[in-house]
């Protein structure tokens, strides 16, 4: 799996991941390095505009390797397959790869290019990974390849025929612990941890309710971060959920943690005396993204160039970014209205209305009316209306006077329940040791296989 400033670079191409990778390495250092892209070329990259890489002739090599003296004796080693694991490339076909893993096998071959079973290597994309057993002839024994998180593709020879079959593969969960120390920017410490984007991003969310993390991050906070990652026959699908974070920001401890009741009707993430870091409105309504323009009674505005007040706050990011309902409510207006261009109006308890402006399209579906949950998605980031780049605006009201959201202490939502409190002091004390580990060795990684 953000929609910031940092985010947008990664978006689109892979100049704009390598030059994220840049920015990001740079950020950290002590000293300010300034990149000049210009439209006809660019510098500082290593390569000379224009150029090709140089072609140099392939030579295959093969050399007969002897069985170790103390495997010698062991009948029949020398014949079993070998296995060999080859990444797809760009432009790839199944013949490439296998030609590359060093494949000799006209039959297999020939079934795989003609036989309707084998239509799933058809979906070779870049990146993934296919495994091939051969033997010392280079006949194919087994092959493997993962189509989908949820389908196995194998070919397995069973005397002098080949069999293909599609199964569920295996799916496992690792549990990894980092911890990092703010040096320059959030994301640079998790980039220096070692920490998946994903896994940042939501660490974010779940700490935004106490922490301000445009504002109040400071030189040498520092956290640590339990968290899972799902592989799938061995390749990583995704980051998955954290399971606790603790997080010192200025000398003060948040926390959070996973927690489900053993009924299963309710979940979330608790600090370590089981109050909620939920609150009952989301001090962002969009994934971790850059303040543009913050809450003003009096601005210099963009399009009209006349001081007004700004009565919200607006959050650049890239347009389609999702935009999600900041708490509970029922939608009190959708559609276009003036500067806002495209707005939906929440209507919350307690005389409480949020707004959204200059939307580039609604959640499909969406109406006057409907009920719905904090954290759905009700739009996309977009620059309808008077709007100078893409960028959500924000409004908090209270019996419509509006109020800046990044300043106000938003309530919590329910505490961890009677019943189940001991239970819960119970999983903390088992994870709680993680996160200590982590802090003494930040580098050291921990997995455990469920």
């Amino acid at each position: 799996m953000q929609k910031t400033t940092d985010n947008i670079l990664a978006e689109g191409s892979p100049f704009w991941a390598a030059l994220r990778h840049w920015v990001r390495q740079f950020a950290s250092a002590p000293f300010v390095v300034v990149l000049v892209l210009g439209f006809s070329g660019m510098a500082a990259f290593g390569f000379v505009p224009g150029s090709a890489p140089e072609s140099h002739p392939a030579t295959m090599l093969e050399r007969t390797l002897q069985l170790p003296s103390d495997l010698a004796h062991l009948d029949g080693l020398s014949d079993l397959p070998y296995w060999h694991e080859e990444r797809v490339q760009g432009g790839d076909t199944i013949g490439n790869v296998l030609s590359r893993v060093g494949m000799r096998d006209s039959q297999a071959m020939t079934f795989l290019l003609s036989d309707a079973q084998a239509r799933p290597l058809y979906k070779l994309r870049p990146g993934r990974a296919l495994r091939v057993a051969l033997d010392g002839e280079g006949q194919l024994q087994e092959l493997r390849f993962l189509v989908s998180e949820t389908e196995l593709f194998t070919i397995v020879r069973e005397d002098k025929t080949l069999r293909a079959e599609m199964s569920v593969p295996e799916r496992e969960v690792r549990r990894e612990q980092r911890a990092g120390v703010i040096r320059s920017s959030l994301f640079g410490a998790a980039d220096a941890a070692g920490i998946p984007d994903a896994v940042t991003v939501e660490m974010a969310n779940v700490l935004s309710g106490n922490i301000n993390f445009y504002h109040d991050l400071r030189k040498d906070d520092h956290f640590a971060v339990h968290y899972e990652r799902v592989y799938v026959e061995g390749e990583l699908i995704n980051s998955a959920r954290i399971l606790a974070v603790e997080f010192f920001n200025g000398g003060i401890e948040h926390s959070a943690y996973w927690w489900q009741s053993p009924d299963g009707k309710s979940s979330g993430y608790y600090n370590v005396k089981g109050e909620s870091n939920k609150r009952a409105f989301l001090r962002t309504p969009l994934e971790f993204s850059r303040v543009s323009s913050g809450f003003s009674s009096s601005r210099l505005h963009p399009v009209y160039k006349t001081k007004r007040a700004h009565v919200g706050t607006d959050f650049a990011a890239a347009t389609g970014t999702p935009v999600w309902a900041a708490g509970d409510g029922t939608v009190d207006f959708v559609g276009k209205q003036g500067g806002y261009g495209n707005l939906v109006v929440l209507r919350h308890a307690g005389k409480i209305t949020t707004h959204y402006g200059h939307l580039s399209r609604f959640a499909s579906g969406l109406k006057k009316g409907d009920r719905v949950a904090q954290g759905k998605v009700i739009g996309y980031v977009g620059m309808t209306g008077v709007a100078t780049g893409p960028h959500l605006h924000y409004e908090f009201r209270v019996a419509n006077a509006p109020r800046d959201p990044l300043k106000m202490v938003m309530p919590p939502a329910e505490p961890i329940a009677a019943k189940d409190k001991k239970a819960f002091e119970d999983s903390v004390a088992l994870t709680r040791p993680l996160l200590q580990m982590a802090h003494e060795a930040p580098v050291q990684k921990v997995a455990m296989f469920h």
